[in-house]
């Protein structure tokens, strides 16, 4: 073979690998070869601790798949709710995988990736109340999470407010009669009732209805459009609905798979009863740690490193 040939062959190799070894430097990811993924790990179904320990529920699945298919090492990364967004704008970690709903306010801080799930808030009481549709709140005494959308939607319905800090307690305050009612998300509300033993149950009527999406920080297009390639090829190769499919499914009362570009979505989808769920700045999403292992949840999978957040600094 004369050095010409060997030459030309060299420059082909290189254009064959330069494509993909572009694709990997141009995600915008703060460490190479790793998608780091904000979560909580105390949220089920989304994401919760599976009877082994390791980090099992809907986003981790969901992640744990969009970060293998774009040949990415998973970093799920524990924050808390209140810290979620300053820890992105803080370049903690590459992208927000807590479920969290795509708003108008929102999407003027961050850059969602295509919803990935639809779900809306809900109206939770005991088996036993009076209480037949949100309208009946008004001068109730109705719980839901700190600076959540819940809490909003309460004042809205005339509900006496009481703000928690975690589900987990409005669900058991409930549960004991210190309220009459909570708001929170339908999927994670379905999920406790079945999982635990409080005689609870679900209004039929949504007080809200919206998209949750992955949100990342501005200024990374690449990343996003990566992203939505991702999740666009699981739904439509059947991985999506084989990952999700014990706790959303067409038809359930608790929420549903829909993918839409966020683009389309100028602010909040409205409710069947004309209702938009306004979130404030500050993250806004239902939560809830209902009793039980999650084991219904669990999926077999390899393990995944979990890294800390580190604290947010001063400026």
């Amino acid at each position: 073979m004369t050095l010409k040939a060997l030459a030309l062959g060299a420059v082909l190799a290189l254009q064959t690998l330069a494509p993909a070894a572009w694709a990997a430097d141009d995600l915008e990811l703060l460490v190479p070869g790793q998608l780091s993924a904000a979560t909580e790990g105390t949220y089920p179904p989304f994401s919760m601790r599976a009877p082994d320990g390791e980090l099992d529920g809907l986003e981790i699945r969901v992640m744990r798949e969009v970060a293998k298919r774009l040949n990415l090492e998973y970093v799920p990364v524990l924050v808390k709710w209140e810290s979620v967004l300053i820890g992105l704008e803080a370049d903690q970690y590459d992208i927000i995988s807590v479920a969290m709903d795509i708003t108008e306010e929102r999407q003027q801080k961050v850059t969602f990736a295509d919803g990935w799930l639809e779900s809306g808030g809900r109206v939770v009481v005991r088996t036993d109340s009076d209480i037949a549709a949100p309208a009946d709140l008004k001068g109730r005494p109705v719980g839901g999470l700190v600076a959540s959308n819940w809490t909003k939607i309460a004042e809205e319905l005339g509900g006496e407010v009481k703000a928690y800090k975690a589900e987990s307690d409005a669900m058991q305050d409930l549960a004991n009669g210190n309220v009459d009612a909570i708001i929170t998300d339908a999927v994670a509300a379905g999920y406790a009732i079945k999982n635990s033993n409080l005689p609870l149950k679900m209004l039929d009527e949504p007080v809200s209805t919206i998209q949750k999406g992955f949100a990342i920080k501005k200024g990374k297009p690449h990343l996003t459009a990566a992203i939505n390639k991702a999740l666009g090829e699981m739904i439509a190769d059947g991985t999506y609905a084989k990952l999700t499919s014990r706790h959303v499914r067409k038809g359930r009362p608790w929420g549903r798979p829909f993918r839409v570009p966020c683009q389309a979505l100028r602010g909040p989808r409205a409710s069947p009863a004309g209702r938009r769920s306004l979130g404030p700045a500050a993250p806004t999403r239902p939560r809830h740690e209902p009793a039980g292992s999650g084991a219904e949840a669990r999926l077999p999978s390899p393990p995944v490193r979990v890294r800390r957040r580190r604290a947010p600094r001063s400026s």
